[in-house]
Protein backbone atom coordinates (compact mmCIF):
# COMPACT_ATOMS: atom_id res chain seq x y z
CA UNK A 1 0.00 0.00 0.00
CA UNK A 2 1.48 3.10 -1.28
CA UNK A 3 1.88 6.22 0.93
CA UNK A 4 1.64 4.42 4.43
CA UNK A 5 3.45 5.19 7.58
CA UNK A 6 3.90 2.89 10.33
CA UNK A 7 1.42 3.49 13.51
CA UNK A 8 1.69 2.77 17.25
CA UNK A 9 -0.91 3.42 20.03
CA UNK A 10 0.11 2.27 23.74
CA UNK A 11 -1.08 3.29 27.18
CA UNK A 12 0.12 2.44 29.77
CA UNK A 13 -2.33 -0.70 30.29
CA UNK A 14 -1.92 -2.13 26.65
CA UNK A 15 -0.35 -1.43 23.13
CA UNK A 16 -3.52 -0.98 21.55
CA UNK A 17 -2.36 -0.96 17.52
CA UNK A 18 0.49 -1.49 15.44
CA UNK A 19 -0.40 -1.24 11.72
CA UNK A 20 0.39 0.59 8.42
CA UNK A 21 -1.86 3.30 8.09
CA UNK A 22 -2.16 6.02 5.43
CA UNK A 23 -3.27 8.78 7.83
CA UNK A 24 -3.42 9.58 11.95
CA UNK A 25 -6.00 12.01 12.87
CA UNK A 26 -4.52 13.18 16.45
CA UNK A 27 -6.61 15.48 18.95
CA UNK A 28 -3.88 17.16 19.54
CA UNK A 29 -3.74 20.21 22.29
CA UNK A 30 -3.31 23.05 19.70
CA UNK A 31 -6.06 21.40 17.62
CA UNK A 32 -6.64 18.67 15.23
CA UNK A 33 -4.18 17.32 13.30
CA UNK A 34 -3.82 14.73 10.19
CA UNK A 35 -0.61 13.12 10.13
CA UNK A 36 0.24 11.31 6.69
CA UNK A 37 3.31 9.40 5.26
CA UNK A 38 6.49 12.34 4.43
CA UNK A 39 5.00 14.36 7.37
CA UNK A 40 7.29 17.06 9.44
CA UNK A 41 8.88 15.88 12.49
CA UNK A 42 6.41 17.04 15.12
CA UNK A 43 5.85 16.14 19.03
CA UNK A 44 2.50 17.16 20.22
CA UNK A 45 0.86 16.81 23.44
CA UNK A 46 -3.06 15.49 23.03
CA UNK A 47 -6.21 16.60 24.91
CA UNK A 48 -8.70 14.06 25.01
CA UNK A 49 -10.59 13.19 21.88
CA UNK A 50 -10.80 10.51 19.45
CA UNK A 51 -7.92 9.56 17.44
CA UNK A 52 -8.22 7.84 14.39
CA UNK A 53 -6.33 5.22 12.01
CA UNK A 54 -6.98 4.92 8.51
CA UNK A 55 -5.30 1.58 7.24
CA UNK A 56 -6.30 -1.13 4.73
CA UNK A 57 -8.07 -3.14 6.84
CA UNK A 58 -10.48 -0.10 7.29
CA UNK A 59 -10.75 2.70 10.33
CA UNK A 60 -9.87 2.01 13.77
CA UNK A 61 -10.93 4.65 16.48
CA UNK A 62 -9.77 5.45 20.26
CA UNK A 63 -10.85 7.39 22.66
CA UNK A 64 -7.54 8.76 24.20
CA UNK A 65 -7.54 10.88 27.34
CA UNK A 66 -3.94 12.55 26.98
CA UNK A 67 -0.52 11.58 26.47
CA UNK A 68 2.02 12.64 23.33
CA UNK A 69 2.76 11.96 19.82
CA UNK A 70 5.82 11.18 17.94
CA UNK A 71 5.21 11.78 14.01
CA UNK A 72 7.97 11.35 11.39
CA UNK A 73 8.17 11.32 8.08
CA UNK A 74 7.70 7.31 8.42
CA UNK A 75 5.28 6.26 11.55
CA UNK A 76 3.59 8.15 14.52
CA UNK A 77 3.95 6.69 17.43
CA UNK A 78 1.37 7.83 20.36
CA UNK A 79 1.56 7.43 24.08
CA UNK A 80 -1.27 8.05 25.76
CA UNK A 81 -2.59 8.40 29.31
CA UNK A 82 -5.65 6.05 28.57
CA UNK A 83 -6.64 5.08 25.46
CA UNK A 84 -9.48 3.14 24.54
CA UNK A 85 -11.19 1.78 21.44
CA UNK A 86 -14.34 3.52 20.97
CA UNK A 87 -16.38 0.44 21.13
CA UNK A 88 -15.52 0.00 24.95
CA UNK A 89 -16.15 3.23 25.76
CA UNK A 90 -19.39 2.92 27.19
CA UNK A 91 -21.22 6.07 28.44
CA UNK A 92 -20.63 4.51 31.86
CA UNK A 93 -16.73 4.45 31.01
CA UNK A 94 -17.26 8.25 29.87
CA UNK A 95 -19.15 9.28 32.96
CA UNK A 96 -16.33 7.55 34.99
CA UNK A 97 -13.87 9.95 32.92
CA UNK A 98 -16.02 12.82 33.52
CA UNK A 99 -16.19 12.11 37.00
CA UNK A 100 -12.51 11.63 37.86
CA UNK A 101 -11.87 14.96 35.70
CA UNK A 102 -14.38 16.70 38.65
CA UNK A 103 -12.70 15.12 41.38
CA UNK A 104 -9.38 16.52 40.09
CA UNK A 105 -10.80 20.10 39.39
CA UNK A 106 -11.89 20.17 43.30
CA UNK A 107 -8.56 19.90 44.41
CA UNK A 108 -6.27 21.96 42.17
CA UNK A 109 -5.73 25.28 42.15
CA UNK A 110 -5.58 25.88 38.19
CA UNK A 111 -9.20 26.04 37.58
CA UNK A 112 -8.95 27.20 34.08
CA UNK A 113 -7.18 24.00 32.97
CA UNK A 114 -9.56 22.05 35.59
CA UNK A 115 -12.44 23.58 33.78
CA UNK A 116 -11.00 22.80 30.27
CA UNK A 117 -10.47 19.52 30.91
CA UNK A 118 -13.78 18.60 32.30
CA UNK A 119 -15.38 20.60 28.95
CA UNK A 120 -12.94 18.45 26.95
CA UNK A 121 -14.04 15.40 28.34
CA UNK A 122 -17.88 16.26 28.20
CA UNK A 123 -16.96 16.93 24.15
CA UNK A 124 -15.39 13.80 24.14
CA UNK A 125 -18.71 11.69 25.50
CA UNK A 126 -20.69 13.50 22.86
CA UNK A 127 -18.13 12.90 20.17
CA UNK A 128 -18.24 8.72 20.98
CA UNK A 129 -22.35 9.00 21.24
CA UNK A 130 -22.38 10.52 17.67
Amino acid sequence: MAGTMQFDLVSPERRLASVAATEVQIPATEGDMTAMAGHTPTITTLRPGILRAVSAQGTQAFVVTGGFAEITATGVSVLAERAIPTEEATPAVLDGLIAEARSLAATTTDKDAADKLIDDMTALKAAVAS
